[in-house]
C-alpha cells in the first residue's frame, strides 16, 4: 500500500473508515511461528490449539518443541537455517482424539471382487501456551 493512498472500507450504509486507521485500531498482530511436530509443519500462535499426529504423552502433560523453522514477532521475521536458534514452543496436551472415518474401497470390475475397509487416524489436541525467543 502506498503511504498517501487510503483504501475506504464500508462499515455500514453511509459510514466508512480508512483502511490504515482500521488496521491500527482493530487488527491485532500476534506473534506466530512455524514449527515441525511429528514430521509435519504447523503454523502456531499463542492460545490456539492444533491437532497433530498422535504423540506419546499423557493428557495434561507439558511439552516443548525446539524445531522452530520461522518466527514472526511484530513484523520482524526470523528464518532458521534450518531452525531458529534459541526458539522454542511450549504446549500442553489437551486430549487424544480420532479423526473422521476414511473409507478405503477396492474393486475389480467384472470379477466380483470388492473390499471395504475403514480407518480413523489418531490425533493429539495440543494448546500452544508460549512462543519464546531466548
Amino acid at each position: 500500500m502506498v503511504e498517501n493512498e487510503h483504501i475506504v472500507l464500508l462499515i455500514a450504509p453511509g459510514n466508512f473508515i480508512f483502511a490504515s486507521i482500521f488496521e491500527k485500531l482493530f487488527i491485532k498482530k500476534s506473534m506466530y511461528a512455524i514449527v515441525e511436530i511429528a514430521g509435519q509443519q504447523f503454523k502456531v500462535e499463542k492460545d490456539r490449539y492444533v491437532y497433530v499426529h498422535r504423540l506419546d504423552a499423557e493428557v495434561g502433560a507439558d511439552m516443548t518443541f525446539d524445531k522452530v523453522l520461522l518466527v514472526e514477532n511484530g513484523g520482524e521475521i526470523s528464518v532458521g537455517m534450518p531452525t531458529v536458534s534459541g526458539a522454542s514452543i511450549a504446549a500442553k496436551v489437551l486430549e487424544h482424539v480420532k479423526g473422521q472415518k476414511v473409507i478405503v474401497f477396492k474393486k475389480k470390475r467384472r470379477k466380483g471382487y470388492r473390499k471395504k475397509n475403514g480407518h480413523r487416524q489418531q490425533f493429539t489436541k495440543i494448546m500452544i501456551e508460549n512462543i519464546s525467543l531466548n
